[in-house]
């Protein structure tokens, strides 16, 4: 949709403490359903699958697609709150396959189809684990994009789902499915470059500004009660320009990219380290900083508030993830040793570099390729998939849901929680240390706190690097430094940090509350 216009009443500036969380439900709220009919069971290999897919205007073209390619598959219903998108895509679908999907607003009439089987989620991320855990309740196998959760009460929830009620769940990291990944973290656990205990994760990505904080006009056809779901409403509601795909950058609602982008990172390290499991701790430093010089305003305040400058370091004990988040301009990347193992200096930069004795491991930038260098930064082999990562994703999971084996899917609820579980703890520690400004000299001395096997000042040298080069000075408009949480990986919850720990979940509205784990 076009913006609402910068002169318009409705889009008058207001500053950041002017915008709270009211946690006010208006309108009647959908009741939870105690029981539906358990009709997801397995189908004969002569009948075909009935998918809802849940959110179809961005993200969910691309499960429309895949699930119109196979065979196995008919797209039945699809569920979306903007009823222009949800029919313009429906007319489409129709044409794919000769029959037309029912069209509802509401997903929770999706649940009881017995001629439904399978429920996809391209929601926004705030919807994505009440629509996993109901679809579950309900007897459906569940496709749910990345992060499969908002926090990490959600990531359990979907995690104890899935045991609880023998539901197929893929989270969708689709690199998880890529041959050149699958081969590239066979070799790495095969020694090919000798022991490898440090990853970095990297989403240099251009993110502009998205336009002020003001106070807009819901876009006629949408269904702000059933988009909102989960969510308090806030004051103003809308808050930003765009009201698709900008709730990104709004933490109400999305992850930043350490969120959006990250997972698909952060999976890929957890993977090539062998670590299925929690970190021990975390620290973040972090800001969303330029968009003053970029708008050149100085008194500019942009309607996103995750950051789009962001530094995390996962303690895992014996090994380390890092993960670089950089939304200004990334033409410079400040770095010659990065710069070399993706062969090229400008431009965004999406992957993950692997460290080990013997040499490097990089998956990126593409999700079908792995490069093996030496220790001098020489190309000495790749791997690369032969086929659509997305096709053979989406395939996996048939395969699950036709022969019952959960262990065959690639990213189950586990794999997705712990992977989402990284973007919740990073932000948590930006979040928690957000009033903290200070200046580099504080940060450098505070990375002392934290065991990592990172050369940290180098990473911090970069970033700054990075911020003077789009005209931030970061003696003055200082980063925040978060505090080194500790994490019981285990129990899964923060020790000794009663605000970190409140942000493990958040207030959920009347008819729309995310089970906790134990009521699921």
């Amino acid at each position: 949709m076009k913006p609402a216009p910068a002169s318009s009443a409705r889009a008058s500036r207001i500053s950041r403490r002017q915008f709270t969380a009211t946690g006010i439900a208006v309108g009647a709220a959908v009741g939870v359903h105690t029981s539906r009919s358990a009709s997801a069971q397995a189908t004969s290999p002569s009948e075909k699958l009935g998918v809802a897919i849940c959110g179809v205007n961005s993200r969910g073209g691309e499960h429309i697609r895949g699930f119109d390619k196979d065979p196995r598959t008919e797209i039945r219903v699809l569920v979306d709150i903007d009823e222009k998108v949800g029919n313009s895509r429906a007319d489409k679908v129709a044409d794919l396959q000769g029959l037309r999907p029912k069209v509802v607003k509401n997903f929770r009439e999706a649940l009881d189809m017995d001629d439904v089987q399978i429920l996809t989620s391209a929601t926004p991320n705030h919807w994505h684990a009440l629509m996993g855990v109901e679809a579950m309740q309900a007897g459906k196998d569940v496709y749910i994009e990345k992060p499969i959760s908002h926090n990490i009460h959600e990531g359990r929830a979907l995690v104890a789902a899935a045991a609880k009620y023998g539901r197929m769940f893929q989270t969708g990291t689709q690199c998880r499915s890529s041959s050149g990944c699958r081969e590239g973290m066979q070799f790495l656990a095969d020694g090919g470059i000798g022991e490898v205990k440090l990853a970095r994760g990297l989403c240099y990505k251009r993110r502009k500004s998205i336009g002020p904080l003001g106070d807009y006009e819901i876009p006629a056809g949408v269904d702000f009660n059933l988009w909102s779901g989960p969510a308090s409403y806030t004051d103003p509601k809308l808050t930003r320009q765009r009201f698709h795909y900008d709730w990104h950058w709004q933490r109400h609602y999305g992850n930043g990219d350490s969120g959006n982008q990250g997972p698909h990172q952060t999976d890929v390290a957890r993977w090539g380290l062998g670590l299925e499991r929690h970190p021990n701790a975390v620290l973040s430093y972090a800001g969303r900083l330029g968009y003053q010089a970029e708008r050149k305003d100085p008194d500019y305040v942009d309607a996103g508030d995750t950051a789009n400058t962001q530094v995390s370091i996962y303690d895992y004990g014996d090994k380390t993830i890092v993960f670089e988040t950089r939304g200004l301009s990334v033409d410079e990347s400040a770095d010659q040793e990065i710069n070399e193992l993706f062969g090229y200096s400008k431009g965004n930069k999406i992957g993950v570099i692997f460290y080990g004795e013997d040499g490097y491991l990089v998956q990126g930038p593409s999700y079908n390729r792995c490069a093996v260098f030496d220790k001098q930064r020489k190309l000495v082999r790749e791997f690369k998939a032969t086929s659509n990562v997305g096709d053979d994703h989406f395939a996996n999971f048939l395969d699950a849901v036709q022969s019952r084996d959960a262990s065959t899917l690639h990213a189950d609820a586990r794999c997705g929680h712990l992977s989402a579980a990284i973007a919740h703890l990073g932000n948590i520690s930006y979040y928690v240390g957000q009033e903290n400004r200070v200046d580099p000299k504080t940060i450098s001395e505070s990375l002392a706190k934290i065991s990592s096997l990172d050369d940290d000042q180098a990473t911090l040298d970069r970033t700054l690097q990075h911020l003077r080069d789009n005209n931030v000075d970061p003696e003055k408009e200082q980063l925040s430094l978060g505090p080194v949480l500790k994490f019981d990986p285990e129990a899964e919850t923060f020790v000794d940090n009663d605000k970190a720990k409140a942000m493990e979940t958040r207030e959920y509205r009347d008819g729309f509350v995310v089970p906790s784990a134990a009521d699921v």
